[in-house]
């Protein structure tokens, strides 16, 4: 890859038991800090660290009964310093035996590229919070997917920047949903989808995007075979420009980098540039907080398909929204674990 963007370290660790295991991530966190009280992983688990790292660098997922650990940047040594002693996993009413681990290292993602590639999401993508929700709600369908594509950039900007790389070039977002009704999650009444999406970036597999992530939504996995994108030919010959052909594509969306809210921190909490003569909203969970201006344009793809009176009828999102819900709840201290699940 160029040499120009800084390396970031990754892994991903995929765990074999000997049973099926049916719990929360949030449990599984829980069993972790237990298990290894005063090792450097903990506070990467129980929300010290929110105030430091904006995008959580370590990540628990359930995938098909599995768990998964996907560490970022510092977060790559903490895990990598459990895995020896990582034999079982006591939830006090069952304990998995560890029989092995498979280890995933890179430091080539978090790269733009001069192609699209594919993605999916393998757990829903809440893309909407209490703010967004109401702006997607004020929609026409045919801006929605603009809408949507806008959000995504800025989640894929916002966590390039949270690793030390400030990218040189805009990034595309093509999102690529079975329908613009999203589904309602959690208490929050946080909007979610599935689908597939493209984008000229390169990110881990298992990776987070989106609201949620520390509960397991918006993870992604590659629709590529990495062999093929050949990064170091075409980022030396070619650069990380689009090509230009892909650039006509009416349902593909720009995001201009230097528009990107860039968040800073005053006395230890997370603050975000605003100009004083507009309003700002969310556009982000507890995880990241990033804050886009109200009076953000979209851009109408020139095709996109309607939806029935009958599937409007049926759309939760159209009616209006009840108070704002708290997002200042710390989900990953041990006194939220204790409250929403038993160990």
């Amino acid at each position: 890859m160029s040499s120009k963007y800084p390396k970031v370290p990754t892994i991903t660790v995929r765990v074999f038991t000997d049973k099926p295991v049916r719990k929360t991530p949030y449990q599984v966190k829980g069993v972790l800090m237990r298990k290894f009280h005063g090792k450097e992983i903990v506070p990467m688990l129980d929300g010290s660290y929110r105030d430091k790292f904006l995008y959580p660098r370590i990540q628990v997922k359930i995938l098909n009964e599995q768990i998964y650990f996907v560490a970022v940047s510092e977060g790559v040594n903490p895990i990598k310093d459990i895995l020896s002693n990582l034999d079982t996993l006591d939830f006090g009413n069952i304990t998995f035996e560890v029989s092995d681990t498979e280890i995933e290292e890179e430091e080539d993602y978090f790269k733009p590229l001069s192609k699209l590639i594919s993605y999916k999401f393998v757990t829903p993508w809440i893309a909407l919070n209490q703010a967004t929700g109401n702006r997607y709600r004020s929609l026409k369908n045919e801006e929605r997917t603009s809408y949507l594509n806008s959000l995504l950039g800025q989640n894929i900007v916002f966590m390039s920047r949270e690793m030390g790389i400030e990218l040189e070039s805009n990034i595309y977002t093509k999102v690529k949903l079975p329908s613009l009704f999203p589904k309602t999650v959690d208490e929050n009444n946080w909007g979610a989808f599935d689908g597939e999406f493209e984008t000229n970036f390169i990110l881990p597999n298992y990776l987070g995007i989106g609201n949620g992530i520390t509960r397991g939504y918006g993870t992604i996995l590659g629709l590529y075979d990495p062999k093929s994108l050949s990064e170091k030919e075409e980022t030396s010959k070619k650069g990380t420009e689009l090509d230009i052909a892909l650039m006509d594509d009416p349902e593909l969306q720009e995001i201009d980098v230097q528009k990107v809210p860039r968040p800073k921190k005053t006395n230890g909490k997370s603050k975000f540039r605003k100009n004083k003569s507009k309003r700002t909203k969310k556009i982000l969970s507890e995880e990241f907080d990033i804050e886009v201006e109200e009076t953000t344009k979209i851009k109408k793809p020139s095709k996109q398909g309607g939806k029935s009176k009958s599937s409007k009828k049926r759309e939760k999102w159209n009616k209006p929204n009840s108070k704002p819900s708290e997002n200042e709840t710390n989900f990953n201290s041990e006194e939220y674990h204790k409250k929403q699940h038993s160990f």
